[in-house]
């Protein structure tokens, strides 16, 4: 069962200023995504930390939760050794992840200065119904 679906846009370079404050880097990428970033160079380190913000905010809407309940940084957006993306949890978010039972799925995209994500939440038990 689908618990939740979100998706957001994140402008490439406006996230090229955020990256040269070192402040807003800790903050919001794990060390994980932070060593994925470093490995990336020029662009693709710019468009790669766009879809990276852009899929925990759309995880965020999909867990029903906003900005409240976890921090930026226990949310990676990673990619495994074909160069698919995944998402990766650690504290609250971890927590909530487990809590709920829930299975992350995870698309990006980058295209003409803008970062996209789209992320699924899947639930192995029924979702409550009002019916």
């Amino acid at each position: 069962m689908i618990y939740g679906i979100g998706t957001d846009l994140c402008e490439v370079a406006r996230m090229e200023r955020s990256l040269t404050r070192q402040a807003f880097v800790q903050r919001v990428f794990s060390e994980q995504e932070q060593q994925l970033l470093d490995s990336r160079k020029g662009a693709a380190r710019t468009q790669t930390a766009a879809a990276n913000f852009a899929a925990k905010e759309a995880f965020l809407k999909a867990c029903g939760t906003g900005l409240a309940g976890f921090a930026l940084a226990e949310v990676s957006a990673l990619r495994n050794e074909h160069g698919a993306p995944y998402l990766s949890f650690t504290g609250k978010a971890a927590a909530f992840i487990e809590q709920n039972g829930l299975t992350a799925h995870l698309s990006l995209t980058h295209e003409s200065g803008l970062a996209a994500a789209f992320v699924i939440l899947e639930s192995a038990a029924p979702c409550n119904s009002d019916d």
